[in-house]
């Protein structure tokens, strides 16, 4: 029997990318924009200016109910307990031998949680977020009705500042609120996924062709540019940014991805006991930096070697737009993940020098 696979969803956005000229693929079930000028342009565009991203594929899920802290204290690894109403956390959610089902962000509203997941993981972690499901806690899908904008790069507040009287000078990175946004009142972040300072708007259905209109109107002032999913990538790899199904999964741990500042020891979550261990006994290997010599292209999948033998395999790899040079993650050994420490990538039957080095790549981002 074949298997009919369902048409991707077009966000509420894809008549504006299609007017952009922007080059469409599936992802994650959606059809999105992978870049519009070319990744390299609008990669410095965030860099140098601002960009507009279209991130209505993420996952939404609020969380609610007199149970609400304790499950999530239970699902989550990071200590929810130390947010207040308008903070957010990075996390992540670990099976009970250690790996990664999703990392995430929690916001902690004035009356329940908002649960950020990745695009193609949703389906995925709704069912592992429904069986550890107690009785006093509401669990909410809100995907399918929530679209998502993000502005990001230095000139990220001016451009909101356009649409806005709220006092961006108080807001604190990871934080969010409720403003009137272009006349209407949403839910906004000062977060982001590319080291630079950006806001990430929730948008309604009704509301999104104003949101969208609003904003590229405001953006034109201040050299904004609509940026892909090319250049989201390129971004998020200069600053270590993990992307899961790359660089994480569930056969990795926190511990191993160098996450383990997401990880409260002090909280009951599901796998605690196993990651303690690891941290305790250090973790036999660890993800890395690699900056690499010559004209090389790392791309996922790429043979780590030392002294000929593969020790390990590069996650995440490109031509770094920002640093102009090619810059990997992966996977080495502990006794090869300390700085300075040397190893060689293979590509195409060629081995290329490389040197491990301190995260971020780049580290000049405008985020505060």
């Amino acid at each position: 029997m074949v298997e009919i696979k369902p048409e991707p969803v077009r966000t509420a956005f894809y008549k504006y990318h299609i007017e952009a000229g922007a080059r469409m693929v599936e992802f994650a079930g959606y059809h999105m924009p992978v870049q519009y000028k070319g990744i390299t342009a609008e990669h410095l565009a965030v860099r140098e200016y601002v960009g507009l991203f279209d991130l209505s594929h993420m996952g939404e899920f609020e969380v609610s109910g007199p149970g609400a802290l304790d499950y999530l204290q239970k699902v989550t690894t990071n200590d929810v307990a130390v947010l207040q109403p308008g903070m957010i956390q990075y996390s992540c959610m670990t099976l009970p031998d250690g790996g990664i089902v999703d990392d995430l962000l929690v916001y902690r509203l004035a009356n329940r949680y908002l649960l950020i997941v990745n695009a193609a993981n949703i389906g995925k972690d709704l069912a592992w977020l429904e069986s550890h499901a107690a009785g006093d806690v509401l669990l909410t899908n809100r995907s399918a009705e929530t679209s998502l904008l993000a502005i990001q790069g230095p000139n990220a507040q001016k451009v909101l500042s356009e649409l806005t009287s709220f006092d961006f000078d108080k807001m604190a990175y990871y934080t969010s609120a409720v403003t009137t946004i272009a006349g209407i009142e949403l839910l906004f972040s000062r977060t982001g996924y590319t080291g630079e300072d950006g806001f990430e708007i929730y948008i309604p259905p009704e509301h999104t062709d104003t949101l969208w209109k609003a904003i590229t109107e405001a953006g034109r002032k201040h050299g904004m540019e609509l940026i892909g999913l090319g250049a989201r990538d390129t971004l998020r790899l200069e600053m270590k940014m993990a992307l899961y199904g790359n660089d994480i999964d569930e056969t990795t741990t926190p511990i191993e991805g160098g996450l383990s500042w997401i990880v409260s020891l002090d909280t009951d979550f599901i796998g605690r006991d196993v990651i303690a261990q690891q941290k305790a006994d250090k973790p036999k290997r660890r993800l890395v930096c690699l900056e690499l010599e010559g004209r090389a292209f790392p791309r996922h999948g790429h043979d780590i070697c030392v002294d000929g033998w593969v020790v390990g395999q590069v996650t995440s790899g490109t031509f770094s737009p920002s640093l102009k040079k090619p810059i990997a993650l992966g996977y080495v050994p502990r006794t090869h993940a300390k700085a300075d420490s040397r190893v060689e990538v293979a590509i195409r039957d060629k081995m290329f020098p490389a040197l491990v080095v301190k995260p971020p790549f780049y580290k000049h981002g405008s985020h505060r």
